[in-house]
């Protein structure tokens, strides 16, 4: 297997993927164009979106090209929430999101060099799209069944409030930024949380049905707690990357008190240290858990790549 893609599996890191055998080849071929998204639906990213710029990086420091994708389009509507219709926040809000969240994501990647970082907005495009543009050029290419089988859709449509057209509709935005990204940028591989498989599909198929092109879909895992809910901002408890939201020091406190259970995962994961490094840590806190020093490494490392050292 490609060297990369063996360290992303060894850490964790890849939940689901098309084709990791295809992919692996077309890294080998030559540096990989590759665009990781973020919508604006609050003041800040958090712990889960760390996961996806941690990868960018990973893969940027591999030779390829990331693309960071900011929804001021996507982020007006949101994708479709497990417990009923989001909030609709200003477009006055949602652009002063995507300031401070284009800001946060700016930090994890490098906009030097052959490989240098992009930055778009889905608004740049979807913003110019029209409702018969919507209806004749993207909604023939999606059949209705196997959108309303996506896990969450069924979900929502079972329960009493059901869901609007509104976000019902998001699964097409989003395809077409993978569609828009490939053609304007030659954005060949997608990388997003494994809560987003349904959409990443969307937009792999729609790019292969409108330019009749193979590419690639990667998600990484959802980082859950103990009880295995998310980490996530609706859901209570975020780990929120702003520190006006949660303060470096809280923040490094919630990665000082993460279970023995749970440290070598996220040492994998969230930090850059080497295999050898991780085995030692592991090994440490199997022969003296009281001293927590896989606990201590992993506040340190993570608190430095959000707040600075």
């Amino acid at each position: 297997m490609n060297a990369l893609l063996d360290d992303l599996c060894w850490r964790g890191l890849i939940a689901h993927s098309t084709d990791l055998e295809a992919l692996g080849a077309h890294m080998d071929e030559g540096p990989v164009k590759f665009y990781v998204g973020f919508d604006p639906t609050a003041p800040s990213l958090h712990m889960g979106n760390l996961v996806q710029l941690l990868s960018a990086r990973r893969l940027q420091q591999a030779g390829h090209k990331p693309h960071l994708l900011v929804g001021g389009a996507t982020g007006q509507i949101g994708d479709p929430k497990e417990t009923g219709e989001r909030v609709m926040n200003s477009k006055e809000v949602v652009a002063g999101w995507v300031e401070r969240i284009r800001a946060q994501a700016e930090r994890f990647v490098s906009f030097e060099g052959g490989n240098a970082a992009v930055m778009v907005n889905n608004l740049d495009w979807t913003g110019e799209l029209t409702a018969i543009g919507l209806l004749r050029d993207l909604g023939k290419y999606f059949r209705m069944g196997t959108m309303l089988s996506k896990d969450i859709v069924a979900r929502r449509l079972a329960s009493e409030e059901g869901i609007s057209y509104t976000e019902f509709s998001y699964q097409i935005l989003q395809a077409n930024d993978y569609l828009e990204l490939f053609r304007r940028y030659g954005c060949t591989l997608e990388v997003g949380g494994n809560d987003q498989w349904g959409n990443l599909v969307g937009g792999m198929d729609l790019i292969h049905k409108v330019e009749g092109a193979s590419v690639h879909i990667m998600t990484n895992p959802l980082i859950t707690k103990s009880d295995g809910t998310k980490f996530g901002k609706t859901e209570g408890g975020a780990i929120w990357l702003n520190p006006s939201m949660l303060s470096p020091y809280a923040f490094y406190q919630f990665w000082l008190r993460v279970e023995d259970v749970d440290v070598v995962r996220f040492l994998k994961i969230f930090t850059f240290l080497d295999r050898d490094e991780i085995e030692r840590l592991e090994t440490a806190t199997a022969q003296n858990p009281r001293a927590r020093e896989a606990q201590r490494v992993l506040a340190r490392e993570v608190t430095a790549w959000v707040h600075g050292a």
